[in-house]
């Protein structure tokens, strides 16, 4: 990424939002395409999912961190207790993240949730039930990043105020200190 580049221009990363994307159309497309043309179910459930889990790992671990500079995943500890884990980059660096790609990466997350809502309710309407396997699995793998990046970047925000906060409260009480000490 060029950091001399001001944001806005153009998009800073072309390949990782190619790659953002491709997945997305490409599981989309294959669906619909093979929906409308093969009759074969078996493929189309292997192939459609396995472009969706390619997807979703493209999104998790590397278009997330290098487009909008957040990473989310999930450990279990030693309770057996699910505990979400969140990073983001520093403010600095989080200020420079170009607009145009933040844009694609928020705005293709959730176009593909909503399409492959729209198909789940095509197959409804058509009485294609099997396909809603295909559709469930691959909308869980979308919500799933939706609702990591969208909690990762809720609690970006909380740290970003937090730190505001401490640096305020760390000028003001240096500020005073330096008043009364010269005095």
């Amino acid at each position: 990424m060029d950091l001399n580049q001001p944001p806005g221009e153009n998009y800073a990363n072309p390949k990782t939002c190619f790659f953002h994307v491709i997945f997305k159309a490409a599981a989309l497309a294959f669906y619909i395409l093979s929906a409308l043309f093969i009759d074969n179910f078996v493929i189309l459930f292997v192939v459609t999912v396995l472009l969706t889990a390619l997807d979703f790992w493209v999104v998790k671990n590397v278009s997330g961190r290098i487009l909008v500079g957040l990473r989310w995943w999930n450990e279990i500890n030693d309770m057996g207790e699910s505990v979400w884990k969140f990073e983001c980059l520093d403010q600095e660096s989080l200020s420079r993240i170009n607009k145009k790609d933040s844009w694609l990466f928020w705005w293709t997350l959730y176009l593909s949730a909503v399409a492959w809502i729209l198909l789940a309710i095509f197959s409804l309407i058509r009485f294609q039930a099997d396909y809603l396997l295909v559709i469930g699995v691959c909308l869980s793998l979308n919500i799933a990043n939706i609702v990591g990046f969208t909690r990762c970047r809720k609690d970006a925000k909380k740290q970003i105020q937090q730190f505001a906060a401490q640096t305020f409260a760390s000028r003001v009480s240096s500020t005073i200190q330096s008043a009364f000490s010269v005095v």
